[in-house]
This record gives C-alpha cells, sequence and structure tokens, in this order.
C-alpha cells in the first residue's frame, strides 16, 4: 500500500446519500451513526483546509426506474420531501456542495464531474451508504471520467456486511485506494 497524499486544494470529499430516508436504515458492517459521525470528521477536515465538501442526495420520488429482475421496491406512495434531505447529523453547511441524483452513482445525470472539473479537483475522498450501490456506482463513473478516488472504509457500509467486505477486498483496491478515516484525516493534518 502505498503512502497516501492528498492535496485539498486538488482533492474533494463526496459523501453518498447521508439522507434522512437511508441514515435510520440499519447498514453493516459499520452502523450509519458511524458513517455519518467519521463522515462529518472528514468534512470538518476537508471545510478547515480548504477543500470541497460534496454532499450527495438521491431523490427517492424521482428514482430512475429502469428494467431489472431484482427492482428496488419505494412502495406505492410519495414518501415526504424529508426522506431526500440531508441528515441534520451529516453536518451539512452553507458553501457545501449539493448534488441531487436520480440513481445509483452520483456522476450520472448530474453536474458533478462539472462542479469538481471546474474547480480543480482531480482526487475525490468517497464514503457512504451503500457500499454497493451509491458508493460503488459512483467510484465506477468517476475512475471512469479520469479522478482519482479514495474509499473510506470506515465511512462506507451496506445493506450486507460480506458484499461490504468483498467490494473493499477485491473489488475497490484494483479501482482507487482504501483507507480509514483516521489515515485519511492524518494526511490533511
Amino acid at each position: 500500500m502505498s503512502e497516501l497524499q492528498l492535496n485539498p486544494k486538488k482533492t474533494a470529499l463526496v459523501l453518498i446519500d447521508l439522507q434522512n430516508a437511508i441514515v435510520v436504515m440499519n447498514p453493516v458492517p459499520h452502523t450509519a451513526a458511524q458513517v455519518v459521525e467519521n463522515s462529518r470528521k472528514l468534512a470538518e477536515a476537508f471545510r478547515a483546509h480548504g477543500g470541497p465538501v460534496v454532499y450527495v442526495r438521491v431523490d427517492l420520488n424521482d428514482f430512475m426506474t429502469l428494467p431489472a429482475d431484482q427492482p428496488h421496491n419505494r412502495g406505492d406512495k410519495p414518501l415526504p420531501a424529508a426522506a431526500s434531505e440531508i441528515a441534520p447529523s451529516a453536518g451539512f453547511q452553507h458553501g457545501d456542495i449539493l448534488i441531487t441524483k436520480h440513481h445509483w452513482g452520483a456522476f450520472a445525470g448530474t453536474d458533478l464531474e462539472q462542479q469538481l472539473k471546474s474547480r480543480g479537483i482531480d482526487t475525490v475522498v468517497l464514503t457512504g451508504i451503500s457500499t454497493n450501490a451509491g458508493v460503488e456506482s459512483t467510484a465506477r463513473q468517476g475512475t471512469g471520467l479520469g479522478f482519482a478516488f479514495v474509499l473510506v472504509e470506515d465511512a462506507c457500509s451496506s445493506q450486507n456486511a460480506e458484499h461490504h467486505r468483498f467490494a473493499f477486498e477485491n473489488i475497490f483496491p484494483r479501482l482507487t485506494r482504501v483507507r480509514t478515516t483516521d489515515e485519511v484525516l492524518a494526511t490533511l493534518a
């Protein structure tokens, strides 16, 4: 594993789906509260060093539905608008960037790429829920656009601990760099 060096002027923190309807779920292996807390710590450090902080939420009432063998069931009734709002505990602040997506990945159909490139960003530190949906889709899309990624293992979680483990041990190390919250914070100190 190579030493991690981040330039805060060229690195953004992107937090995936830390919104009201998601943070009440029971992800594993890390609790939603742990993911939110670690993500919030990273956001504070990025702001302190002048790095952009991007919160991504999914509009649960305008989620793109495509043919799938196991489609996601959101029920028959629209969810309250608050379900798609960033959870207060996630620490969104004035000056942070807010992206609303309509599918799993944060780049498809949004202006995230332009928001990052217009700021000279070439590296993304990524956290969120769920590891194997929004986080993995965003990392795969973003690497295809030429961004380098650092995925923060203890600031991500999934609906299935084995799926989370598999992604962090077998997928992400081939696509990105994998670190802990403390390792990322140490590069910003």
